[in-house]
Parts: C-alpha cells; sequence; structure tokens
C-alpha cells in the first residue's frame, strides 16, 4: 500500500493518557504486551488518505455471468437484524480456532448469539441467533469505524469468557456426528416438501436427542454400551425416517436410492477440524501434551531505528501470531498423517513464513542502520513438552478490546450497519444442491500484505452504483450510502467442511459461473452491509474497517466468514426456493 509518512496522529484520548501505545518486548521478545498510558485507551491510527476515492471515477466493472439454459436464478434472504444485540470480539473461529483475540480487530457479528474463538458444532447448535427465521448459521466481518481524533465512544465492551467456558465444555466432550441428508436429496417436489421437511426437522431432532444421552449415561454399561444403547437405536430411527423421505419423494418423481448409507453415525472427539460433512469442522483446543516452540528473535536485534520500530514492531506481532496458529493446528491435526507429518504440515511451514518476517525486519532495520546478519538461523522451531522453557519461547495471550471496544491500532466509533442483508442465490450454470451443516466459509483475504492479493476481493461501492466495485474506500455522491458486498465462494468438494487453509474444500466459479470437476454448486451467500457514513467524513477520510495491524486498515483487507449452522429443512427450504426461481424471505 502507499507509504503513510506522517500517518500517525494521536487523537484527544490519548494525549490526554500519561502514555501512548507501546509494542513492548516480552518473555524474551516474541510475546507482545500491550501498554496504555491510562487503562481503556488506544492510540489512533487512520487509513492512509491514498486509499479513498471518489466512486464515479471507479467504472464499471461488477458483471455477472450469463445465465445459462437450466440456471438456478432463484434467491433466499434471511432477516438476521444489524447486531442490535453488540456482539462483537476479536476472534475468528473459522480461521483461527482456538486463538482468543487471535483477529486482532473487532468482528460484528449477526446470526448465532455465541460465537467466539472456541466456537464448535456443539455449541453453534446449542446456542440461540438473531435471525428470525431460526437460522444459526455465524455471519461476521470486520466492523467500520468513524476516526476523526475526538473522544468516540463506543458501547461497553462485553467479556466473552461466558461463551468461551461453555464452547470450551461442549468441545471436551465427545460428540455424535451423522453425515448430512439435505444435501444428497434430489430436487424435493412441491407436493412432498412440507414431509421432507418434517422429517428433515425430526433427523435433527434425533441427533440432538442421542447426544444429550450420551452425556446423561456417562460411565455407564461396558465397552459397548455406546454403540448398543445409543448409536444402534439412532440408526433405526434414521433407517425410518430417510425412508419416509424416500418415499413422499417417490410418490410424484423418482424414488431417490441409496440414501440408507446416510442413517449409521458414529462418535466423535471435538478436538479435529473435521474432515467431512459429519465432522466438527473447528473444534476448541485442549489436551495437547506438546507446543511449539521458537528462538527469541526481539532479543537479538541490535538497536532499532526509529524510522523502522513501527515495522519491526508489527512484524514481531506477526511471529506471536504465526506462533498461536501453528501451536493450534498441532491440537486440531492430533492423530492426523505419519511420523513426518508435523515437520512437514506444521514446523516447515511455520519456518518458511518466519524467514519471511525475519527478513523484512532485517530489512527495515537495514534501511537507515547496518542491516543484522544470520537472523535466519532463528526461524526453525522444534516440538516440545508444553511445561518446559529451554530458552524458547511460546506465544502469551494477544490483548483484547479496552473498556470502549477498541484494540490496539483499531479505535474510533463502531458504525453499526444501516442494513445488514443476508441472501443466498442460485448459480448460472444449473441448479444448486444444499451445504452441509457446519460448513466453513471465507470471502476475502484479512493479511493481503502478507499473503498476497490472490485471494482478496474488491468490495467497497456506493448504493446506486452497485455495478463498481473497488478496493478503496468510495466517496459516495450525496444521498449514496457506502455499501460493502461480500460474495462467498460457492462450489463445494462434496466432502469436506473444512480444509487444512480454510479454503480449498469450497471454491469459487469460473467467470461463466460453472464449478471445476469434482465440485458441485451450493447457495452462494452474498452479504451487503450499508452504513449511514456522514457525507463530510467521507470527504475528510475519516472513515476505516478494522484490520490486523500489518494491514494499517488497507480496505483490500476487507473480508468476512461463514459457518452453515441452518437445520436441515431450512437448508432444504433455500435450494428449493433458489432451484424454482423464486425470491424468498424469511
Amino acid at each position: 500500500m502507499p507509504g503513510n509518512a506522517g500517518k500517525h496522529r494521536i487523537s484527544r484520548r490519548t494525549k490526554i493518557a500519561t502514555g501512548v501505545l507501546a509494542l513492548a518486548v516480552a518473555a524474551g521478545g516474541i510475546a507482545v504486551s500491550t501498554t496504555f498510558g491510562t487503562p481503556g485507551q488506544a492510540s489512533a491510527d487512520p487509513a492512509d488518505p491514498a486509499l479513498y476515492i471518489d466512486i464515479l471515477k471507479v467504472p464499471p466493472n461488477n458483471r455477472e455471468p450469463a445465465n445459462s439454459r437450466g440456471a438456478s436464478t432463484g434467491t433466499f434472504t434471511v432477516d438476521c437484524g444489524r447486531n442490535e444485540n453488540q456482539h462483537f470480539n476479536p476472534d475468528n473461529f473459522v480461521a483461527q480456532p482456538g486463538i482468543h483475540n487471535g483477529a486482532q480487530h473487532l468482528h460484528d457479528y449477526v446470526g448465532n448469539l455465541s460465537s467466539n474463538a472456541d466456537s464448535n458444532n456443539k455449541s453453534l447448535e446449542a446456542a440461540g441467533t438473531t435471525c428470525k427465521n431460526g437460522d444459526k448459521s455465524a455471519y461476521f466481518w470486520p466492523v467500520v469505524r468513524i476516526d476523526t481524533s475526538d473522544d468516540e465512544k463506543n458501547p461497553p465492551a462485553k467479556s466473552p469468557d461466558g461463551d468461551r467456558g461453555q464452547a470450551a465444555r461442549d468441545g471436551a466432550s465427545p460428540v455424535i456426528t451423522c453425515p448430512d441428508v439435505a444435501s444428497r436429496l434430489p430436487d424435493v417436489p412441491d407436493s412432498a416438501m412440507a414431509e421432507v421437511n418434517r422429517n428433515l426437522d425430526l433427523l435433527d431432532t434425533q441427533i440432538d436427542e442421542a447426544n444429550k444421552r450420551l452425556i446423561s449415561t456417562r460411565g455407564q454399561g461396558g465397552p459397548n454400551f455406546v454403540q448398543n444403547a445409543i448409536l444402534g437405536p439412532l440408526e433405526d430411527k434414521r433407517v425410518a425416517t430417510i425412508d419416509r423421505i424416500a418415499i413422499a419423494i417417490g410418490r410424484t418423481t423418482a424414488r431417490p436410492q441409496g440414501l440408507d448409507v446416510l442413517a449409521p453415525c458414529a462418535l466423535k472427539e471435538q478436538a479435529g477440524t473435521g474432515g467431512n460433512p459429519a465432522g466438527n469442522g473447528g473444534g476448541a483446543p485442549g489436551g495437547a501434551a506438546q507446543q511449539i516452540s521458537c528462538p527469541d528473535v526481539a532479543g537479538k536485534l541490535p538497536a532499532v531505528p526509529a524510522s523502522a520500530k513501527a515495522e519491526v514492531d508489527r512484524n514481531l506481532q506477526l511471529l506471536t501470531t504465526q506462533l498461536q496458529e501453528a501451536n493450534q493446528r498441532l491440537i486440531s491435526t492430533q492423530g492426523q498423517g505419519g511420523p513426518n507429518f508435523v515437520q512437514n504440515a506444521i514446523l516447515g511451514p511455520l519456518k518458511d513464513k518466519r524467514v519471511a518476517t525475519i527478513d523484512r525486519m532485517a530489512i527495515a532495520i537495514g534501511r537507515t542502520a547496518a542491516r543484522p546478519q544470520g537472523l535466519d538461523a532463528l526461524a526453525p522451531c522444534t516440538l516440545g513438552q508444553a511445561a518446559g522453557t529451554g530458552g524458547a519461547t511460546t506465544a502469551p495471550p494477544l490483548p483484547g478490546p479496552d473498556a470502549n471496544n477498541e484494540l490496539p491500532d483499531n479505535d474510533g466509533r463502531i458504525q453499526r450497519p444501516a442494513k445488514v442483508g443476508i441472501t443466498f442465490r442460485g448459480s448460472a450454470a444449473g441448479k444448486v444442491t444444499a451445504m452441509p451443516k457446519f460448513l466453513r466459509a471465507l470471502s476475502g483475504d484479512a493479511k493481503p500484505s502478507i499473503n498476497g492479493t490472490k485471494n482478496t476481493r474488491a468490495a467497497w461501492t456506493c448504493t446506486g452504483f452497485e455495478n463498481r466495485l473497488t478496493d478503496k474506500y468510495p466517496i459516495c455522491p450525496e444521498g449514496s450510502k457506502v455499501e460493502r458486498i461480500h460474495d462467498f465462494p460457492s462450489c463445494w468438494d462434496g466432502k469436506n467442511t473444512d480444509s487444512a487453509n480454510h479454503r480449498t474444500h469450497i471454491v469459487f466459479p469460473d467467470a461463466a459461473g460453472r464449478c471445476a470437476a469434482g465440485f458441485k454448486a451450493v447457495p452462494q451467500l452474498r452479504t451487503t452491509l450499508v452504513y449511514d457514513i456522514p457525507h463530510d467524513i467521507q470527504v475528510k477520510k475519516q472513515y476505516k474497517v478494522d484490520s490486523f495491524p500489518s494491514e494499517e486498515h488497507n480496505p483490500l483487507s476487507d473480508h468476512d466468514d461463514f459457518a452453515n449452522v441452518m437445520s436441515q429443512s431450512i437448508m432444504n427450504q433455500v435450494v428449493n426456493c433458489i432451484n424454482r426461481n423464486k425470491s424468498c424471505t424469511a
């Protein structure tokens, strides 16, 4: 992004404080501690003025693919509110499961009421929702703030500890998981819809009852108790329920075959990320006997010139995040792969990331002083006992929001959207099939300065100008409002609810709207977020999106996250509305 010379001004509330934000070196330098001059204060950090553009200067560029014969053109819109309950936290259980405050920026949530770093399928299913149709899916994105350098008050921060604690308890216990049925059904005739939906709801109820029985009978019986007393009877119930679904469909069209293979369920531990439709998809951390530790970097640096301090601090913070993510992956992949799995899949990639991060620090220092040599020897990390120290460092907790819902480098008055649109759309190439329950999906990339722009998406526009998308902050004409449009990938691999990079299991269609071989079209989620940002604030370039510190509020870092927790009957309604080319609202 463009250079930010003179960029960091200090807000009035911070000037009053006895000190400003400092990123201190702790625990051997890898740890990052956040120090405020006065409790509850944060440093001002506006976006670069070069990152704003008059929307009238953006040429039309947002074109939908032409619909082929048999395209599914329906839409299903759900009203989940505008986060009136003020559910905010800097967690991301989709991209960074188990890492508290791992996003380092605040997320706005609608839908599931319990979304937090430790969320797992069981805790998400048990939670309430803001969606009027009972959809428990989690929808979340970074907040937008207005930053005028004045004393800008936000709603008091709410502690997520209760939700995290419940999620951790839910994640620590085994759970019964069953194959998804809705995603395996053919097109359901209108005459069979009510009966199919009743039985899909019954399948969800049966699983819920079996999980409750799993808890209430814990410790009872012998080694085969769970199979004989819970899983066996559950399979019998599912056989009968699935058969009723097939009969209902078969009354007016071809009866679906082979659905009986979906009846057996299994007992799963929740520590994994869940590689199949019945898997967990992102469990809570816990129980790992080993932990990754890395050599101290900050303690080996020479004196850092003032001109390089901000960049060095950001990269030290990034080293902390990388270590936390690697330790979380160590937990979530426990038991996977062969003898070299940890080295090849976790320690090797971590070393590569650290080489690049350490090199950026050396380059930053070398611009105005002697470039430090030999730092690359600090890149390799090792696997050891969690209790050991060995002269290396482990990742400390990242700082959470202050009492004013602000984070280091993310301050200003939070703008709740004036309108939140959540719409599922069809495929230009044909019909869609149901998403599996607990599917995770991402739109955009929160770290383009680190990951590159392969997964970024231009998402900014103004109302009335939706045919123009930009990767800069738009300045809208009078009467038009700032808008973000987030489209999600919609080609599912037919097997997995998540993947190691949270992307390869569900990808975008090609320019013609077609899915690649081996992938099937599912309803495409589009979220639209409209903001009442005063025109003079836009012109003065005083609004910004929360971001990782490394991104410095670059609008290209905008992103969106989704976890499908719809009941199977709601998902069936979505699919059939879209495939019948209707416009439905729930």
